[in-house]
């Protein structure tokens, strides 16, 4: 049998706060899975608590034109919903006890799987980027008021330096750490967010959000795919990574509450926040630098407060998201130990900080651009993958980890065509519709149906959600009933069976 993970590596439980995780992607077995549905809540709250909320909630009010109720309605839709999903993939880490990526090979394939998980890893990646970068930005504001440090390209590389040595150090030590420090530092930075949300409250042009005007149905409906898109999509292939330690007898009801509501929380007090600062001000929706965007609001007595709490708002989402990556690059085949993959994703994340801040001239508008074009096919594996859930009990854990023609989940070739061919046919449909751009002048992708309704109210992700899941519906299900009784473990299934059984989602509640 032919697995991802390096010889050596030790089966024992290392799942302990401040031990080095030794486990990479293989299946925790069940006598490790003790994890409950409360520290999903925080994880999911911590790594939603950072500022990049607060310029979602501008683009609402100031470019789309909504107003402050309409701006709520879509916050809470767009953040509630998206996380759901997420938790409704984290059920999935319950039943096979490995992280999303790894347990999409039961879906696609082993090969088929690569197309997923790549871009799943650069998603991982960019939004690391972005969490650098701003926090490398807090941190020179902070220096610069604390010291009177004015930034230069050296005092740039320690800021994006001292960040990604943070992120290394829990990331590194991995899930029970990661944990454990969610947890506790959401209370610090958590407080540190009520003092400075209360503060811009008092800034609030009140009169501008009580006299602007209601935006058309066709808006509201394209701002929750903006809020859905900027926030719950772009986990939804991290929500095994974690719950992959939850006990087997959790609801996983309860686990869908704790993503939705962990993650909905924040973000529907942050994009409601951003929203009523942005009432007669357009400033914070287009500004290249949020951090310096929301600073200039501020006395420089609450600017400090400010900044230690984007600062580590971000480093608590970025844990999260270099703890995710590292396992995704290991189910590509990248044979190393899962902390030296995480070191590995750090470099690359430094990398990218420096070029936003000392080369690429714009940060929001790539922020943007990257996104709206990602989410696309990462919405099609979501749809793909629960369409999936919705006829599977169980994950064989062996299956997952064998990457040769001996493994339950070879298919045909490494490929499960049923299901590859629905992603990129979800992926192409959803493009027809999108554009990707940094601004009106600069349109890095434009789909030939971009200016229809679905695209000009950028809904080309739900026309992919759509079209993936429905083509895999409508190709596994003839499928199964020609092939017969799904697949064991240790067997090779037809093409287009579900191997080790199936289950509706709602069962998962037991």
């Amino acid at each position: 049998m032919s697995t991802t993970e390096p010889a050596g590596t030790s089966p024992a439980d290392t799942n302990r706060v401040g031990a080095i995780e030794t486990r990479g992607i293989e299946p925790v077995p069940p006598a490790e899975r003790t994890g409950r549905p409360g520290q999903l809540f925080w994880v999911w709250f911590a790594a939603n608590i950072s500022i990049l909320g607060l310029p979602l909630g501008a683009t609402l009010v100031a470019l789309r034109g909504m107003n402050i109720w309409q701006a709520l309605l879509v916050a809470a839709i767009g953040s509630f919903g998206s996380f759901a999903l997420v938790g409704l993939i984290s059920v999935a880490g319950k039943w096979g006890g490995a992280p999303s990526m790894t347990l999409s090979r039961a879906v696609f394939g082993p090969r088929g799987n690569h197309g997923p998980t790549v871009v799943s890893w650069l998603s991982r990646v960019g939004w690391e980027t972005v969490n650098t970068t701003t926090a490398a930005y807090a941190l020179l504001a902070l220096l610069n008021i604390a010291f009177g440090l004015t930034a230069n390209p050296v005092l740039t590389v320690i800021c994006l330096l001292a960040f990604v040595a943070l992120t290394l150090v829990v990331s590194g030590l991995g899930h029970a750490t990661l944990v454990w420090i969610q947890q506790w530092a959401t209370y610090v930075f958590g407080a540190l967010n009520v003092v400075v949300a209360a503060f811009l409250i008092t800034r609030v042009n009140w009169q501008a959000v009580l006299d602007a005007p209601a935006a058309p149905l066709s808006v509201v409906i394209a701002g929750i795919g903006v809020i859905a898109a900027g926030t719950g999509i772009g986990w939804a292939n991290a929500g095994a990574d974690m719950a992959r330690y939850q006990h087997r007898n959790v609801s996983g009801g309860r686990i869908v509450a704790a993503a939705s509501a962990g993650a909905g929380i924040p973000l529907f007090l942050l994009i409601g926040l951003g929203g009523l600062l942005s009432a007669g001000d357009g400033h914070l929706a287009s500004a290249s630098d949020p951090v310096s965007a929301i600073q200039v609001l501020l006395p420089s007595w609450m600017a400090v407060p400010y900044l230690l709490a984007a600062f580590g708002g971000l480093l608590l989402s970025n844990n999260l998201s270099v703890y995710s990556a590292g396992l995704t690059m290991i189910t590509l085949g990248i044979r190393t130990r899962r902390v030296m993959a995480v070191g590995l994703d750090i470099v690359l994340t430094l990398a990218g900080g420096i070029y936003f801040m000392l080369i690429a001239g714009n940060f929001y508008g790539p922020f943007i651009t990257f996104i709206s074009l990602l989410a696309v096919p990462i919405t099609a594996w979501v749809a793909v993958f629960l369409a999936d859930m919705l006829r599977r009990r169980e994950y064989d854990p062996r299956g997952l980890m064998d990457t040769t023609p001996t493994s339950a989940y070879w298919y045909r070739g490494g490929v499960r065509w049923t299901a590859l061919l629905p992603w990129l046919a979800g992926t192409v449909f959803g493009l027809l519709f999108t554009t990707a751009s940094t601004s009106a002048d600069d349109v890095w992708f434009s789909g030939p149906l971009a200016d229809s309704w679905l695209g000009t109210n950028g809904l080309g992700w739900v026309a992919a959600f759509v079209v993936a899941g429905a083509l895999y519906l409508l190709l596994a299900v003839p499928s199964r009933r020609r092939g017969g009784a799904a697949g064991r473990t240790g067997s090779t299934p037809p093409e287009g069976n579900a191997p080790a059984g199936d289950q509706t989602v709602a069962e998962a509640r037991r």
